[in-house]
């Protein structure tokens, strides 16, 4: 085992390193992650996969396209000429569409101009050992338009803007709509489009609650472990739609042998969350939660919120029981996603033990 004195040291490193998947920042952390792994006795294999890193346009085109089909719905929803029913089809023959194009952009279908990168999952195990349980973080970091407290407001203005118009449009249909709840329908889907417009990429950030910390606590579980049916998975792509996850995922075989903890921003403060997916989730989180009750911590089992993405979901998808553990308040949402997102006032103490509880047993 390599000496736990050398974590610190390679953290400072990745927090020097803007880390944005598919770039040579990227690349260089990858390099530091894998060699403090194989000093720990690691063999290390790095998985490689291609990703459009327009895939990230998918919200903000959603949003845009969004506040564009409410506007073009206003003047069929106020005829008085046309059929109740040609608001309602308008609309829902809009929103169809405009799902159908986000979905192509987040999948990857369509690059936007934007090409394509590389990236890397780093997949680390013991000589001669097939792991069945990961402990798994992503290593890459970004920077937006607005942090992830500003995305989930987007996303819950998007859903709400989603659901006025609709209501709008069934209200049609039992007689005309003033033009006053129009009006403010409409003014909702643009404000929807307006904050959703804001997650295109924007600067860099170092990424020291999302997710170095998480990297600390994987770290911190490769150094504590003697299993060797326990692997380490660090991932790539995660901020750009889980690709790292769902490459592993999809070339994995029988992966509903296979059980996940992945450690996504553990900051400082808040409560401690195990966040299941399934009923199989469910259960290996309370295993956890049993095992990291010796913290001292706030410890809350839940699921997912709407418009946060972590890669125990696409794991779960593929039958895995898989969860996802993180700290933090609203106030680091505040900062993730941001140049904010600095280690000058964070300790990785939690982190650290975290990592260390969840493989302490083995």
């Amino acid at each position: 085992m390599g000496d736990s004195a050398s974590l610190p040291a390679v953290i400072t490193q990745l927090l020097s390193l803007p880390r944005e998947a598919g770039t040579p920042g990227a690349d260089a952390a990858r390099s530091i992650v894998t060699a403090h792994l194989t000093t720990l006795g690691y063999e290390v294999r790095l998985q490689r996969f291609t990703f459009a890193p327009a895939s990230l346009n998918a919200f903000p085109v959603f949003g845009a396209g969004l506040g564009g089909l409410a506007l073009a719905a206003l003047p069929v929803l106020s005829s008085q000429r046309l059929p109740d029913w040609s608001g309602l089809a308008v609309w829902v023959a809009g929103l169809v569409a405009l799902g159908l194009l986000a979905a192509g952009i987040g999948l990857g279908w369509a690059a936007l101009d934007q090409g394509l990168r590389e990236d890397a999952n780093i997949v680390a195990t013991r000589p001669g050992s097939s792991p069945r349980r990961w402990v798994v973080a992503h290593l890459d970091s970004k920077a937006q338009g607005h942090s992830m407290a500003g995305r989930l407001v987007a996303v819950w203005t998007v859903i709400a803007a989603v659901g006025v118009f609709t209501l709008l449009t069934l209200l049609r249909l039992r007689g005309a709509v003033g033009l006053g709840w129009l009006a403010g329908g409409a003014g909702l889907a643009l404000l929807a489009g307006l904050l959703a417009s804001r997650g295109r990429l924007r600067g860099t950030s170092p990424g020291a609650r999302d997710n170095a910390s998480g990297v600390v606590a994987a770290l911190a579980a490769a150094e504590e472990c003697r299993d060797a049916n326990t692997g380490i998975l660090i991932t790539g792509a995660e901020e750009f739609g889980l690709v790292g996850a769902r490459i592993f995922a999809r070339l994995t075989p029988n992966l509903q042998e296979f059980e996940f903890l992945n450690l996504d921003t553990l900051d400082q403060e808040g409560k401690l969350y195990v966040v299941s997916h399934d009923a199989r989730g469910e259960e290996l989180g309370h295993q956890l939660e049993r095992r990291l009750a010796g913290l001292g911590l706030p410890v809350q089992h839940r699921r997912l919120l709407w418009g946060i993405f972590v890669d125990s979901a696409p794991l779960a998808r593929a039958h895995a029981a898989s969860v996802t553990l993180g700290r933090l308040t609203w106030a680091t949402l505040r900062r993730i996603h941001t140049s904010a997102d600095t280690a000058d006032d964070l300790s990785y103490r939690t982190a650290e033990q975290v990592g260390r509880a969840i493989v302490a047993s083995n």
